[in-house]
């Protein structure tokens, strides 16, 4: 596996996802990743840091110039906890729980590297909801930390190395039925 070409399909996805969604500084980006998805292989069953490496390069990149906050979502055998920066986690006063994300244990590649790499990171059981955009690399299921109401996401790619990925990002609530007339900016 060519880890500078998943790096820069990494770096591609982010930028188009954040171009796409109007994610601003200050918001939550959801990340889920299978790094065994990405070699194509079953979820779980090919942890490799060194992919989570790249992947987390590329992302990072975009969203550290933008001052996004990632959020990395853990495996289900943390109960999808994310790992988040100190700073986010005061801000949107959250709340931190004990537990080190590993790669063939309990957390996953990605969560892992994040943790490693992220300035003051911290992990915490959710971000309620705070999710404002995400992808979804390999099937991990990020929806339950974005913001309802979430609607697809198509860019350009619709794999990273060999993984599908899924993106995301929220639009505000439809109120007031047939009469109402909608912001489009907002659709």
């Amino acid at each position: 596996m060519d880890l500078a070409e998943i790096q820069k399909q990494a770096k591609q996805a982010v930028s188009e996802i954040v171009e796409a969604s109007g994610i601003k500084a200050g918001q939550f980006f959801v990340v889920g990743c299978s790094s065994s998805e990405v070699l194509g292989e079953a979820i779980g069953t090919n942890t490799s840091t060194d992919v989570a490496e790249a992947l987390y390069q590329g992302i990072n990149e975009v969203l550290a110039q933008k001052r996004i906050f990632l959020a990395a979502q853990c495996c289900e055998h943390l109960n999808r906890a994310l790992v988040v920066s100190r700073e986010a986690m005061e801000k949107y006063d959250l709340e931190q729980v004990n537990a080190i994300p590993q790669p063939n244990h309990a957390g996953g590649a990605f969560a892992t590297v994040a943790y490693q790499k992220m300035p003051n990171a911290v992990l915490v059981e959710d971000i309620a909801a705070r999710g404002e955009a995400g992808i979804d690399i390999g099937g991990t299921l990020i929806g339950m930390h974005l913001h309802p109401v979430v609607v697809p996401l198509r860019i350009s790619l619709d794999k990273i190395g060999e993984a599908r990925i899924i993106c995301a990002r929220r639009r505000p609530k439809y109120v007031g039925g047939q009469r109402a007339i909608y912001d489009q900016a907002l659709m």
